[in-house]
């Protein structure tokens, strides 16, 4: 759809032809605390303009500026004015609060090194004090709504090749990447997503998920943006307030195409009303993308039935999966813009799958019901074998590998990661793959993602790297040892907590304490919630031979039920997960 090299251009040429068409709907955080607010393209080009002017007199050109708003609309200004001024946007999480928080702020900052930073007026100490706390005191940080000077903006020189933006990932908080995604890595991806969805242009396209996020800043701000639609945004606190927030926004705004992680859906089918469900006119909602965690055959049921009195299409349910190295899509949607009437399901054995392999269930066995997260658009995606880089035949598990314009090209100034993660090759020679390290299969040329290669926990839509959890737990006690966080997928992914006390002696020791303190510290520093806590004599924990915590195999003996607690708070579907038989049993 669009000629042009850079993402720049495209908006630039967006506010000449049509300066008056609306950019941007900002919701308020209810229909009863102010109304809705419209920037056109022209409002947001002349503001981009000026910041950009500003960046460019301070010599940003080339350079990373951090972006931590909770404000949509400055948002949106602030990381135009950087495409605009040449410099390279970074994405941050505007707040938490936490120690998690300011620690992974603290490892993007030291790792981007950032020449400025823009933030709302009323997070602008707190970010100011941050950035001292990193060494990097001298360095401006302002609200980027009162930039105290106006300079001349000069179109700089770019091309598909210059780098838009860093996409920091939820990793580990000590060393956090930067995938550094180009202008032509963006324009490549966004025409793959608009292939893949059948997005047309002037479309109302939007949602809440946060511009940290690839999904929030490609999926629902750029995209729109792209097209020459609307982006209509709510913020991430109004919809966890109040989840009929969003499929009111959906009918009343016209919204066609919008999109979240599963336990949105799976939020929304539980908690929205009889009498909200009423009110909703969900008819004109053409495409539901559901990304960003494994998806779950029994939410999408789930919610289809929830909502198909609002007039919800369960063929508008469309699962997809990308990941931010591929600047955000890799495969959804149909074949040729034909929509399945659906998500489509393959049943498959669950021990089986455990091993990395694909049967039919068997017979009073374990089932997991695989959702099929579309076709492949807009690059190549192979399924090897992790270990000897054979591609495997249709129908057998693999790691899913990705090639095409739309890959970024790598970590920021990492250069050992990028060569193992972006330039791997098959055992056929072929070169220039991103190892995803997540397992797939293709199955009718639809890829359904099996599961991880690595420990990393997808909870809520967020990849968490367990040691992460597994450190702010053992802060908790003194009485606290070794402990180890995992994942065990079923409708959706359930984290469970395995953590070991210094002594055998439980008696005069508040257990059931301990455990509720487990579940509020990942609450509070993770906003995430636990499913599973077990408090164990200490050995139990898997090991490796130098030491070293086996997760996988500490999984597989909770899955067992070779884990023989001393106190455990499990929900009743991992209860039955791991063949036990009381949600909350002391031994």
């Amino acid at each position: 759809m669009s000629h042009h090299h850079t993402f720049t251009d495209l908006m630039l040429e967006r506010a000449e032809r049509a300066p008056h068409r609306e950019a941007l709907l900002l919701l308020p955080e209810s229909e009863e605390r102010g109304r809705p607010h419209t920037v056109s393209y022209g409002a947001l080009d002349a503001a981009a303009r000026e910041l950009a002017g500003w960046l460019q007199a301070r010599g940003a050109t080339g350079e990373r500026v951090l972006l931590l708003h909770t404000s949509r609309r400055q948002f949106a200004v602030s990381f135009l004015a950087c495409l605009y001024a040449g410099a390279i946007a970074v994405p941050v999480p505007p707040r938490g609060g936490m120690r998690h928080h300011a620690a992974r702020v603290r490892g993007v900052v030291k790792d981007a090194a950032p020449c400025a930073a823009f933030t709302d007026a009323a997070l602008a100490p707190d970010v100011s004090r941050l950035l001292a706390s990193c060494g990097y005191g001298s360095v401006p940080c302002l609200a980027a709504d009162a930039v105290p000077a106006r300079s001349a903006w000069r179109r700089p020189p770019q091309s598909s090749d210059t780098v838009a933006y860093l996409q920091y990932t939820s990793g580990s908080t000590g060393a956090p990447r930067g995938v550094v995604v180009t202008h032509g890595n963006l324009l490549a991806n966004l025409r793959a997503i608009g292939t893949a969805l059948g997005a047309e242009p002037g479309e109302r396209i939007g949602g809440w998920l946060p511009f940290h996020h690839d999904m929030g800043l490609v999926g629902q701000l750029l995209l729109p943006l792209w097209l020459g639609g609307t982006s209509v945004l709510l913020s991430p606190e109004a919809f966890l307030k109040r989840p009929a927030r969003w499929l009111e926004a959906i009918g009343r705004y016209g919204v066609t195409l919008s999109g979240a992680p599963d336990f949105a859906y799976r939020l929304c089918a539980r908690q929205v009303t009889d009498e909200q469900v009423a009110g909703l006119d969900l008819s004109g909602w053409r495409t539901a993308v559901t990304a960003g965690e494994p998806v779950a055959a029994a939410t999408c049921e789930e919610f289809t039935r929830r909502f198909a009195p609002a007039g919800f299409d369960p063929a508008a349910l469309t699962p997809c999966y990308g990941l931010a190295e591929a600047t955000l899509l890799v495969s959804g949607g149909g074949a040729d813009g034909v929509r399945d009437p659906g998500p489509v399901v393959h049943p498959a054995d669950g021990e089986a799958l455990e091993r990395n392999e694909l049967c039919p269930p068997r017979a009073g066995g374990s089932q997991r019901r695989l959702v099929a997260c579309g076709r492949p658009t807009g690059g190549e995606v192979r399924i090897v074998d992790p270990d000897s880089s054979d591609e495997v035949e249709d129908g057998s598990i693999g790691e899913i590998w990705v090639r095409g314009t739309g890959v970024a090209g790598g970590y920021w100034r990492d250069r050992t990661a990028t060569a193992e993660t972006f330039d791997a090759v098959t055992a056929g020679g072929e070169g220039g793959f991103l190892r995803t390290g997540d397992l797939g299969v293709l199955l009718d040329g639809r890829l359904h993602v099996t599961g991880r290669l690595k420990d990393m926990i997808v909870v809520a839509g967020r990849n968490l790297y367990p040691q992460d959890l597994e450190h702010a737990v053992q802060r908790i006690s003194a009485l606290f040892g070794t402990g180890t966080a995992f994942s065990v997928s079923g409708d959706r992914e359930r984290l469970v907590v395995v953590q070991e006390l210094r002594t055998h002696q439980r008696y005069g020791v508040d257990l059931a304490g301990l455990a509720v303190d487990v579940e509020r510290c990942l609450a509070e520093e993770f906003q995430i919630s636990v499913d599973g806590v077990l408090l164990v004599r200490p050995g139990t924990i898997r090991r490796t031979t130098s030491g070293k915590v086996e997760r996988a195999a500490t999984r597989r003996l909770f899955l067992n039920g070779g884990i023989r607690p001393l106190h455990q708070r499990l929900d009743e579907e991992l209860v039955a997960a791991a063949g036990r038989s009381g949600a909350a049993r002391t031994w």
